[in-house]
């Protein structure tokens, strides 16, 4: 008797042979299409007149999505940690008046519920790439779920995070390349643009960058920006505020309204240079 064929060892995540690249629909938002998603955004929710200004930027330069977060994981527990359900409401009636879908970040199994029933997106952060609890939660909430790769995380552990999201019922997964650990400190981390190249041969998964946890500082934002679309990112989640030097969580990377518009229509370029749009 025959020996059975070995099972992939990541069956649900892997480009195996005729299998198609993956669309993810985040609404009429379409990861993995022909168009660029670009997704805009403060790193935290801070104040609902606020949100709703830096909404109306987001969308103004052509911006297809609206971040924020409102629970914060930060290093320090003095930090600002964000204003959870309440930031959650503000998203909301930000989504309300700019029409924009909304992603953000869960921290904890027992919030997935809650942020689900009104996130148009789940995003899994960087530090709990391998919180699998939370990654079986985020699967199974029907809602498309954005996986960040962990700062000193390879590919084959974020491919098994995703076979997690993946094997729990989250069939709309988006992978988000925003940067590793290295020797190099010129910037707040190193920008795997191969990564990008790479995933598209190993999974059928979109990919996405984010140049902003990438850079550090806003003035390298743009140029991590344009490389990534240029190597074939499917979006970019990029953090704006109309008041950056005030902004409670990351305020060094935030680009100015200005900034954030010159980055879309620079990265738009770009994205049609290679036979996209943005």
């Amino acid at each position: 008797m025959n020996a059975p064929e070995p099972r992939p060892v990541l069956p649900l995540a892997a480009r195996l042979p005729g299998r198609e690249s993956t669309v993810v629909a985040v609404g009429d938002v379409r990861f993995g299409a022909e168009k660029v998603v670009l997704i805009g955004g403060p790193c935290a929710v801070e104040d609902r007149d606020l949100m709703l200004a830096i909404a109306r930027t987001v969308a103004g330069a052509g911006g297809a999505m609206l971040r924020g977060g409102a629970w914060k994981p930060r290093t320090s527990p003095y930090d600002f940690q964000g204003l959870g359900a309440e930031g959650l409401e503000m998203l909301v009636a930000a989504r309300r008046a700019t029409g924009l879908p909304v992603v953000t970040e869960v921290l904890d199994p027992r919030d997935v519920a809650t942020v689900a029933e009104s996130a148009d997106m789940l995003q899994i952060g960087s530090r709990s790439v391998q919180n699998f609890p939370l990654l079986r939660e985020a699967g199974a909430s029907g809602r498309p779920v954005l996986l960040k790769r962990g700062m000193m995380t390879t590919l084959d552990e974020w491919l098994n995070a995703a076979e997690y999201v993946l094997a729990a019922g989250g069939n709309d997964l988006v992978l988000c390349e925003r940067g590793i650990r290295t020797f190099e400190s010129a910037l707040r981390n190193t920008l795997d643009v191969g990564a990008i190249a790479v995933l598209k041969e190993r999974t059928h998964l979109p990919v996405i960058v984010d140049p902003s946890h990438a850079a550090g500082v806003a003035k390298h934002v743009t140029a991590l920006a344009r490389a990534a679309v240029a190597a074939g990112a499917d979006g970019l989640l990029v953090e704006t505020h109309t008041d950056s030097a005030a902004a409670l969580s990351d305020a060094a990377q935030a680009l100015s309204p200005e900034a954030f518009a010159a980055l879309a229509d620079e990265c738009r370029a770009v994205a049609r240079a290679v036979g996209r749009d943005l």
